[in-house]
């Protein structure tokens, strides 16, 4: 017998009115249900404690813990729970990025109300999804293909290192980034140090160059 169970949906935006709006359109198909909204990655996170669910449509960028991270440590947890991606950005850094930690799809914001649908039942049926912005550019072997990278240096670096560099790119100090992260100025030099040594830079403009050219980490801070 068919499985007739709705499919469990949880929106992940720290924007009501964008919520407000996917809620409409995934109404329209009764194999869908939404089973919780959250506006940060830490709600999100909670939340997967807590109840079942089968697709994430996560923003990229949400306060506390962005989608970026978000997927990374949703795939590391909950690696049959699919993620499709939803973001202003057409960037495709923004987009290796993404697929890189683990995304199973990418959608843009300025994508059409019947593309949402399109994206969630490829996706369903365990293909990946892209964007007709960027679909023309990209197929599915170039995204294994950099999901397989050995090279991909920022899956490697540990949690505190990533918060750094996201730090870094912003452009903030070892003192405030101390201060933000209540640590010594002395130990995010040491990690800075480290960064540096670990992606082969001679010093912080070097690697926030390459960390924003290879899609590792995007600006935050205007």
């Amino acid at each position: 017998m068919k499985d007739t169970a709705p499919y469990r949906v949880v929106l992940a935006d720290d924007h009501v009115l964008i919520r407000h709006g996917i809620k409409n359109i995934i109404a329209r198909d009764s194999g869908l249900q939404i089973v919780g909204e959250v506006c940060n990655g830490e709600e999100l996170l909670d939340l997967l404690q807590e109840d079942t669910v089968e697709l994430i449509i996560l923003d990229i960028s949400m306060p506390k813990i962005g989608g970026m991270e978000a997927v990374a440590m949703i795939k590391g947890k909950y690696p049959w729970i699919k993620v499709l991606m939803l973001t202003m950005h057409k960037n495709k850094q923004y987009f290796y990025h993404a697929m890189s930690a683990g995304a199973d799809g990418y959608l843009v914001k300025d994508d059409s109300d019947e593309e949402l649908l399109v994206a969630i039942n490829k996706i369903r049926s365990g293909k990946n999804y892209i964007s007709p912005y960027l679909a023309e550019e990209f197929a599915d072997d170039v995204i294994n293909s950099y999901r397989s990278d050995k090279r991909n240096l920022f899956q490697e670096l540990t949690r505190r290192e990533k918060q750094i560099l996201q730090f870094v790119v912003d452009g903030y100090t070892s003192r405030q980034v101390a201060d933000q992260l209540g640590l010594s100025p002395r130990t995010v030099d040491h990690h800075r140090s480290n960064l540096l040594k670990k992606f082969q830079m001679n010093n912080s403009v070097d690697l926030v160059n390459f960390a924003v050219k290879n899609g590792f980490v995007t600006p935050q801070k205007y």
